[in-house]
C-alpha cells in the first residue's frame, strides 16, 4: 500500500510527456525523469528512515519491554522491599522495645549491683579492719608469746637449779641420815629410831631411854645418846634441830611443881633436851624446842604399849635451805 502512490504517479508522467511533442516533450521527460529519480531517492530514503524508525521502533518496543519488566521487577522488590522494610521496622520496633526494657533492666540491675558492691565494698572494709585488729593482736600474741617463750626459758633454768639445789639437799639429808644411824647405831631398835620423812631426819627417842616416868631430867645413858648426836650435828653446821616432846594422853593426877598437864611435861622435855644438845657444842640458834602434848599420837592410846610409843622425843634435823631460798626468792621476785 505504501509503494504503490509514487508508481502510480510515475506512470502518469510517462504517459502525458508522451502526449507532448518535441522538446517541450523531452524537457518534461527529464525533469520528470529528475522529480522520479529525487522521487526514488526520497522514497530509498524514506524507506531508509522508516526502516530505522522501525528498527529504533522495535529498539525502543524492546527497550520499552525491558522497563516493563525491570519496572516490574521493580515492583515487586519494591513490593518485598516494602515487606521487608515493613519487618525491618517491625523488628527495629522490637529491638527498640528490647533495648529500653534491657536498658531499664540493666539500670535497676546496674542499681542493685551499685548496691551489692557497696556491701562488699562495706564488708571488705570491715574484714579489713578486722584483719588489722587480727593482725595487732597477733603481733601482740607473738610478742606476749616470745616474752613467754624467754621466761620459760628462764623459769627452766631456775627449774635446773632448783632441782639441783634439791638433789644436793637430799644428798646432805641421805648423809645425814647414815651419819647418825652410825653414831647411834649402839642403841637399841626400841629405844632409839632414825628415819627419813618428808625430806627431814626423825630421831625418835623413846621415854625409856630418856626420862623416868613423869620425870623431866634425863637418864645418863640417854644424855650418852644426846652427847653422840650433838658430836654428829657440830659437824653438820648447816642443820637445824627442832626438839619436840610428846606424852600419852593419861591425864596429870596431880601437879608436880611447874607442871600441871602433858603440855608442861612435853614442853619441858623438849628443853630439857635442848639444853643438853647446847651443852654438847651444838649451836643455840639452831635448835627450837616445842612441846606437843597428847595431840600428834603416833599409835592409839588403847593399850599400855601403844601409851609408850606416844611417850617420846622426836628430834627432827633439817638442812638449812638457804639455796633452795635463794632459788625461790629469786622465781618470786621475777613475776
Amino acid at each position: 500500500m505504501k509503494n504503490s502512490f509514487p508508481s502510480a504517479l510515475a506512470m502518469g508522467a510517462l504517459l502525458a510527456s508522451l502526449a507532448l511533442p518535441g522538446c517541450v516533450a523531452s524537457k518534461k521527460y527529464d525533469d520528470l525523469r529528475a522529480r522520479q529519480s529525487a522521487t526514488e531517492q526520497a522514497k530509498t530514503e524514506a524507506e531508509r528512515q522508516n526502516r530505522q524508525n522501525v528498527a529504533e521502533l522495535k529498539k525502543a518496543g524492546d527497550e520499552l519491554t525491558r522497563l516493563r519488566l525491570q519496572n516490574r521487577r521493580l515492583t515487586d522488590d519494591s513490593t518485598e522491599t516494602g515487606r521487608n522494610l515493613a519487618r525491618t521496622r517491625q523488628l527495629y520496633e522490637q529491638l527498640t522495645d528490647s533495648y529500653d526494657r534491657l536498658l531499664k533492666n540493666s539500670d535497676r540491675t546496674l542499681a542493685n549491683k551499685t548496691t551489692d558492691y557497696n556491701k562488699v565494698a562495706q564488708d571488705l572494709a570491715r574484714r579489713e579492719a578486722e584483719l588489722g585488729e587480727l593482725d595487732q593482736s597477733l603481733k601482740k600474741s607473738r610478742a606476749d608469746i616470745d616474752r613467754l617463750n624467754q621466761d620459760l626459758t628462764a623459769r627452766e633454768a631456775k627449774l635446773g637449779e632448783l632441782q639441783k639445789a634439791l638433789a644436793e639437799k637430799d644428798r646432805a639429808v641421805d648423809a645425814l641420815k647414815a651419819s647418825v644411824s652410825n653414831a647411834l647405831r649402839g642403841f637399841k631398835g626400841t629405844e632409839l629410831q632414825v628415819e627419813m620423812r618428808n625430806g627431814k631426819v626423825y630421831v625418835s627417842l623413846s621415854e625409856q631411854l630418856l626420862f623416868k616416868t613423869g620425870s623431866t631430867k634425863v637418864d645418863p645413858k640417854g644424855q650418852d645418846a644426846l652427847r653422840q648426836l650433838a658430836t654428829v650435828l657440830q659437824q653438820q653446821p648447816d642443820v637445824n634441830v627442832v626438839v619436840e616432846g610428846h606424852t600419852d594422853n593419861v591425864p596429870f593426877s596431880r601437879a608436880v611443881g611447874a607442871m600441871t598437864d602433858n603440855w608442861d611435861l612435853s614442853v619441858l622435855r623438849a628443853t630439857e633436851i635442848a639444853r643438853l644438845l647446847t651443852t654438847g657444842g651444838v649451836a643455840p640458834e639452831r635448835v627450837t624446842a616445842s612441846g606437843r602434848s597428847q595431840y600428834v599420837p603416833v599409835a592409839p592410846n588403847s593399850s599400855p604399849e601403844s601409851k609408850a610409843l606416844n611417850r617420846r622425843t622426836e628430834i627432827i634435823l633439817t638442812p638449812k635451805l638457804n639455796e633452795l631460798f635463794k632459788i625461790l626468792d629469786s622465781n618470786s621476785a621475777g613475776k
